[in-house]
This record gives structure tokens, sequence and C-alpha cells, in this order.
């Protein structure tokens, strides 16, 4: 068994059980998060890939015409994504699926890419192997859209993530100190065309094209 299928073993696990919780364990930072979701969603169209739908909690944004996959390493979640999905307005279809693989998506499928928190979770290491897949599954000139955890550079408001870390790591398996913007940087297919904060300099959305 590969480092990768034991780190993804153990990542379903933990969400095995944090999907019975998630979305009331979210709640607190779910009330800041649905003030941002129709902005970033707004003018995402045709065949969307979300990877990492998690509880589908992104669902209600899209718009009527987007055809969304939705994503998700976790099946108890992508149940909970399924519920939601069903009185959304977009078309949406989930898959169990691991975003370091893609084994059952072809070769550019789709028009746009969205992640929202993926990125947090995933371990360094197999970053760059997600990369590649969101780099293979998107069509030439396609769109990609993440948003992001991030150190913040204000002592105070990162001693508040520090505190914090331990629960958002042991809980959700994410961290702060990912590196997501570099590895995508590095890419010679994605071309990073903008990035900003939602909030203090905390929450990275990194906003690009696929250059086929």
């Amino acid at each position: 068994m590969t480092d990768v299928s034991i780190e993804n073993q153990q990542l379903q696990a933990k969400y095995k059980i944090t999907s019975m919780f998630y979305d009331i364990l979210d709640y607190p930072w779910e009330r800041q998060y649905k003030k941002w979701r129709p902005n970033l969603l707004k003018e995402v169209r045709g065949k969307v890939l979300e990877a990492g739908v998690g509880t589908g909690r992104n669902l209600q944004y899209y718009h009527s015409s987007a055809k969304v996959t939705g994503m998700d390493l976790s099946k108890e979640m992508l149940k909970i994504a399924t519920k939601r999905g069903k009185s959304a307005q977009c078309e949406f279809h989930p898959i169990h699926e691991d975003a370091t693989s893609m084994k059952s998506i072809p070769t550019d499928s789709f028009d746009c890419l969205v992640s929202t928190f993926l990125c947090c979770v995933m371990p360094d290491h197999l970053q760059p192997l997600a990369i590649k897949q969101f780099e293979r599954v998107l069509r030439p000139g396609a769109n990609f859209l993440l948003l992001e955890m991030v150190y913040s550079k204000n002592i105070a408001i990162r001693r508040k993530q520090e505190l914090f870390a331990p629960f958002v790591q042991k809980v959700y398996g994410a961290r702060f100190d990912r590196n997501t913007l570099s590895y995508i940087e590095q890419s010679s297919l994605l071309k990073v065309t903008k990035t900003y904060f939602l909030k203090e300099d905390v929450y990275l959305v990194i906003e690009g094209k696929c250059q086929k």
C-alpha cells in the first residue's frame, strides 16, 4: 500500500466521524462564509468540477446554468452534499474520487474548477499530484478558483490561529501553513491571474486559467 493510499484511508476515517458533526462544528465560520459564497461563484458557468465538495455548502450559490460535478474523498460527506444538491438550482452530480488521481474523470472535461478549503486539508507533498490532475481535467482556457486559509502576518491574528490550530488539524485535518499558491505558481499550465484576501490576510482566493 502506498503512502498516498494510507493517508487517504486515514483522512476518510477522520471524515467518517467528522461528517456527522461537520455542519454543526462549522456553523460559527459558516456565518461568515455564506456571505462570501454568492460573490465568489456568481460568474461560474458551464461544466464545473468542485474538488472537495464536502457537505455541499456552495451548491445553492451556483448559477442555474452550471452543471456541477461534486467530488469528495469522503462518502459520508458526499451523502450530505447529495441531499443539499436536490434543492440547488444547478445540475449536480456527486462523485466519490481522490483529488490526487481522479481516475474516473476524463481529460479536458471541465470549463471551471472550484475548490474551497480542500488544499488546506491536503498534505503539502500530495498537492503537486492534485495540481497535475487539475491541469489534466480542465479544458484549454478553463478557469480555476480556490479559497484557502493561511497564517496571517499580523501577530495578534497569528496567535489566535495558533491557539485553534490543534483543534482544526485534529477535527478537519486542515493546517494554516500549506503552500498551495506556491505549488500552483510552479505549474506550467495553470496561470494565476489574481489573488486577494476576503478577510484580513487569512482567507486567500486564488484565481486563474488553464493554458494548454
